[in-house]
């Protein structure tokens, strides 16, 4: 800070500390979950289909929720939402490590939801918000390590605690992390002036829900209710109704929770679409690789988990390189770059076989999370840059938002088109394994094309996005 109290060009490094924290705590706790489900299903003698509501509840209440959270970040201060997200976020979790029963289990993963919604929703804008200058690249390339950080750490710590204290503990861990993520909120997120001249648009907010539970529905189980299944069908004729309703009804409110006029700026429009299709390529592979390191190679649960974390691994040495270059070189360059890089990580791995050596494997992976790191921060901070200030917590949210339906929609297409293949080699006479490398191999395919076309339109949309960012707007601040 200067002696007027404004940021200088370095940026404030005590204010991205705080929306790392959460970033990493809501990060590591994902991969800790996953890892704790087959030990949770079996405690409560529960099926899977009532264990997975652990992590589709959580995911689903986060869609709902992150556009809304975003915009009460821009109203009423993101070191309030923040806050309030850690306390919620604490809560829950101390809540889900006493759960009774699955079903108060899932209750209090709601709950997590919510916590999680509001972190994930106002973390960019704090970021913004701390350095408004030249050197956003680099926090932004050092939140992408976190993210994989946390990723790379779930699934390991998770596994120690379980074996060492029981399935509780994995939940009991976001306790230190979040009392510190409180502390840390308060003490050095600056406080900011509510804009009291607007309203929240709940009834937006009630009709973006329920369009985002019915679509999330039905692409989550349409692979395995069926796609022309009435609740399949129910789900999506709720999603064709509530968010056309919606965004009439953006367009005639006076205070909109989301402004549609955002999507008439092309860098807002394309990163977000180019960020829709990179997600769901990654998760093509991100779902069923641990299916062909299991059946096709026959690897135990540990060496499974060394053969994935060396994507968030390499991702982790790489983000910070790319968010870096992204001070100095054309976003739409090192975007295009990193996709182009996935689609070959995903068209090396696609094909595998039963007899590929793992070294194969590892490479893949490797190449893959070259890619990735160098996509996302110069992505990230190629939409953040192209929005108005004061609207930063609604573009996090949508950011956010993108990145989670992008994650569900990958996986409807690879396990679709995986299912589909594999069938139609199995009623060709193909044995088991032979089947699944089939539907494997158009799966991950599906996936590069995915990338290659994100890269496409990456690659179309540097002409008409100059590397300056928008000009932005100070946020108002009380005085100190």
């Amino acid at each position: 800070m200067d002696e007027n109290g404004q940021k200088t060009a370095a940026g404030d490094w005590r204010a991205f500390s705080v929306a790392v924290a959460g970033t990493f705590m809501a990060t590591l706790d994902s991969g800790i979950v996953n890892t704790a489900l087959p030990t949770i299903g079996l405690g409560f003698d529960a099926p899977l289909p009532h264990v997975q509501w652990i992590v589709a509840g959580y995911f689903l209440v986060i869609s709902c929720l992150l556009p809304l959270f975003g915009r009460m970040g821009d109203m009423y201060g993101r070191r309030r939402m923040y806050t309030t997200g850690f306390v919620v976020f604490t809560l829950a979790s101390l809540l889900c490590g006493a759960a009774p029963s699955l079903w108060a289990l899932i209750a209090a993963r709601v709950g997590q939801g919510v916590g999680a919604a509001m972190l994930m929703a106002n973390g960019p804008g704090i970021i913004m918000a701390a350095f408004p200058g030249p050197t956003r690249g680099r926090a932004l390339g050092f939140t992408g390590m976190t993210v994989a950080l946390g990723s790379l750490t779930g699934p390991g710590l998770g596994g120690l605690l379980i074996q060492g204290f029981g399935w509780r503990s994995v939940f009991y861990v976001n306790l230190p992390i979040g009392l510190l993520g409180i502390w840390m909120a308060r003490r050095f997120l600056p406080p900011q002036e509510r804009l009291r001249d607007e309203t929240l648009d709940i009834a937006g907010a009630g009709l973006f829900a329920l369009g985002m539970v019915g679509l999330l529905l039905a692409m989550s189980h349409g692979h395995d209710w069926g796609w022309t299944s009435p609740p399949v069908l129910a789900g999506l004729g709720v999603a064709l109704l509530a968010l056309p309703g919606f965004a009439l009804w953006e367009k005639r409110c006076a205070h909109p929770m989301l402004d549609l006029s955002l999507f008439r700026v092309w860098p807002f429009c394309s990163g977000n679409l180019v960020a829709y299709m990179a997600f769901m390529s990654m998760f093509t592979n991100a779902i069923l690789l641990p299916f062909y390191l299991h059946g096709q190679k026959g690897l135990e649960p540990f060496e499974t988990g060394l053969v994935l974390s060396s994507l968030p691994l390499t991702m982790a040495v790489v983000a910070p390189v790319s968010g870096f270059l992204s001070e100095r070189v054309n976003f739409a360059t090192l975007t295009s770059i990193g996709l182009a890089i996935m689609s070959c990580g995903l068209a090396w791995l696609s094909r595998l076989d039963s007899s590929s050596p793992l070294w194969c494997v590892y490479l893949g992976q490797v190449i893959l999370g070259l890619g990735v790191g160098m996509f996302m921060s110069p992505n990230n901070n190629s939409v953040l840059s192209s929005a108005p200030q004061d609207k930063v917590g609604l573009v996090g949210g949508i950011l956010a938002l993108v990145r989670n339906v992008g994650m569900v929609s990958g996986i409807a297409v690879a396990i679709t088109v995986f299912e589909g293949f594999q069938g139609r080699a199995a009623s060709a006479g193909a044995g088991p394994g032979p089947a699944f490398m089939a539907g494997f191999h158009a799966a991950l395919t599906t996936g590069a094309i995915l990338s290659a076309c994100a890269g496409c339109l990456s690659l179309f949309r540097r002409r008409l996005f100059a590397h300056k960012p928008a000009q932005e707007h100070r946020v108002v601040r009380k005085d100190s």
